[in-house]
């Protein structure tokens, strides 16, 4: 089969290898688009290497046909289409999954967009429900708003009526998310959101943050009395210096770091058959959906590593292969 293969220098380029070998729990996906993830790029340049024991291929996302299923389920079927994430192999022809991480794409569902909802949206959902417990008409701070989890976790925060707010870095991408149904959006350019927050009186309950740094002390002066930080990157920087460690106590504050893909495929398979079971309804009718920036061609692989890179775009990079 063709897949991206990464050379010396950290560039990409079409090759060939053998068709992944299924196990009873597993299938085989015909990929017919990927969702691009930052971690592809961190793994491109030897800084995020996938969990040990799975495909050195880049990508976490798939969505596409099943084309060989495994011996120990009886649930799907060949030529079925689905989408998934993977613990890597995605941008290939095609990769194995875990049987129990296959979500059936929607009727109504693009594959490209069936490509851009398991990451963000499971991220999403495992930062706002399953770590912070959120409820409804809750208060909501969401760092990145425009990035494909900002964009997600916009969608599912309003699904229980509660009060958004999103950092962003362009009038563009206020718009965006104030189109998707955030209530509040700070271009911090211009705004620095702590100020703004103590202006208005406003704490939050849960705060999702991709970039740390300096922001987790930012984060404590804004969070609620027993609210919830989430912290999921750290584009800003590993170290936060200086954290008021008095004010967390005061405001009994919970701070949790968070990735998905290295976790068990025990957890992952609790986490999918959660969402599926609150939001996937959500998925079909369209009271949620996932946004997409722009399609290229896996030949134009490097062409969307930029585009995120120079974080131009708003919700999702899809992959189609051709």
């Amino acid at each position: 089969m063709r897949y991206i293969a990464i050379n010396e220098q950290q560039q990409l380029s079409l090759d060939e290898i053998d068709k992944p070998v299924i196990s009873d729990d597993e299938c085989l996906i015909k990929v017919r688009a990927i969702g691009v993830n930052r971690a592809d790029i961190l793994q491109k340049k030897g800084q995020y290497p996938p969990p040990p024991g799975e495909s050195s291929i880049l990508g976490i996302e798939a969505c596409g046909e099943l084309v060989a299923i495994g011996g120990l389920q009886t649930r799907w079927n060949v030529g079925d289409k689905v989408f998934a994430i993977v613990p890597g192999g995605a941008y290939s022809e095609y990769v194995k999954v875990k049987t129990d991480h296959l979500i059936k794409l929607p009727e109504n569902l693009s594959y490209a967009q069936g490509a851009a909802t398991a990451e963000v949206y499971l991220t999403a959902y495992q930062c706002l429900f399953s770590i912070a417990d959120l409820q409804p008409n809750a208060k909501v701070l969401l760092h990145a708003g425009a990035s494909g989890v900002g964009t997600a976790a916009i969608q599912l925060a309003k699904q229980l009526n509660c009060s958004v707010t999103v950092t962003v870095g362009h009038e563009d991408k206020v718009a965006a998310c104030k189109a998707l149904g955030a209530d509040e959006a700070i271009n911090y350019h211009q705004t620095d959101f702590v100020t703004w927050a103590e202006q208005q009186k406003q704490s939050y309950d849960v705060i999702i943050d991709v970039v740390a740094g300096e922001y987790v002390n930012k984060n404590i002066r804004v969070c609620a009395l027993d609210g919830h930080i989430v912290i999921l990157s750290m584009l800003g920087g590993r170290f936060a210096k200086n954290i008021d460690v008095a004010k967390m106590l005061a405001k009994r504050v919970n701070l949790h770091a968070t990735t998905l893909r290295s976790r068990s495929n025990e957890y992952k398979t609790q986490l999918i058959k959660a969402f599926t079971q609150d939001f996937y309804h959500c998925l079909e009718v369209g009271s949620i959906s996932p946004v997409i920036y722009q399609e290229y061609s896996w030949h134009e692989a490097e062409v969307a590593h930029q585009v995120m890179l120079n974080n131009e775009n708003i919700g999702k990079l899809i992959l189609t292969v051709d």
